[in-house]
């Protein structure tokens, strides 16, 4: 299925719903959320989702596993997706909160092939099998540390915002503090308490994920290491292989 609602076929007796959309530049999904479990990947460009405690940022061949009736938005940079709607109950082990995960080869085509069954596949035929085939695939997901905790608080949050949009190493907490009329101890504490990280860790964090995004763009790593603050791209190499357990290049398009 193609370029259609999930809410328009909800209601079918599947345990599993693939659809395929295109989507438009820079085109911005609102809050919404669904009855069902979802595995959105994005076969071409990046997606950040966002909830309440928090965003992924989710690159190119990746998927982020959405818990059913989770409010989210999803900014979509030129995306074509393949999502899965999945029945709860057909997947039990599934998180509670979003997570970005890896995409095996073998789940990639299986998803690509998916969103071209009709809605009432046959369950005891060939599609069928295809189906059964991804759920047992889903279990061996990996999870990858692509997101970014977004604290309650308003102001706090605000900023933490603004600056994922435009983050720069060398961001000082004192600043911050001030901003909020607070000690530095005093916003230390209250950020780790909100986010569940400190400060730098957080900022190094929003620095890899916006990274991602510059990279997949096609911009070059010395532009990227310039624009985040670092002094060298070796030093940026570096961070980021030690973060996510590859190297910049590998996110940049083919």
């Amino acid at each position: 299925m193609r370029n259609l609602v999930v809410d328009e076929v909800d209601n079918i007796d599947r345990a599993v719903l693939a659809i395929g959309t295109d989507y438009p530049p820079r085109h911005l999904l609102p809050v919404h959320q669904h009855r069902r479990a979802q595995l959105l990947y994005g076969a071409t460009g990046i997606m950040r989702v966002e909830t309440a405690d928090g965003s992924w940022t989710v690159p190119p061949h990746r998927a982020v596993l959405i818990p059913p009736t989770t409010d989210h938005q999803v900014l979509m940079e030129r995306v074509s997706t393949r999502s899965l709607y999945l029945e709860p109950s057909a997947v039990p082990w599934f998180p509670t909160r979003c997570q970005v995960v890896e995409v095996s080869p073998l789940l990639r085509e299986l998803l690509l092939a998916a969103v071209d069954l009709p809605a009432e596949y046959d369950r005891h035929g060939r599609d069928g099998t295809l189906i059964e085939l991804i759920l047992h695939e889903l279990r061996a997901l990996t999870p990858l540390p692509f997101d970014l905790p977004l604290p309650p608080r308003a102001e706090l949050r605000e900023r933490c915002e603004a600056f994922q949009l435009a983050p720069n190493l060398r961001e000082e907490p004192a600043s911050w503090a001030a901003a909020l009329r607070v000690s530095t101890r005093t916003f230390n504490r209250m950020f780790r308490t909100q986010t569940g990280l400190s400060f730098q860790r957080w900022r190094q964090r929003a620095c890899v994920l916006h990274a991602i995004r510059l990279l997949s763009e096609g911009q070059t790593v010395t532009q990227v290491a310039t624009a985040l603050g670092y002094d060298t791209p070796a030093a940026f190499s570096a961070m980021f292989r030690k973060q996510t357990g590859t190297t910049p290049s590998s996110f940049r398009p083919g």
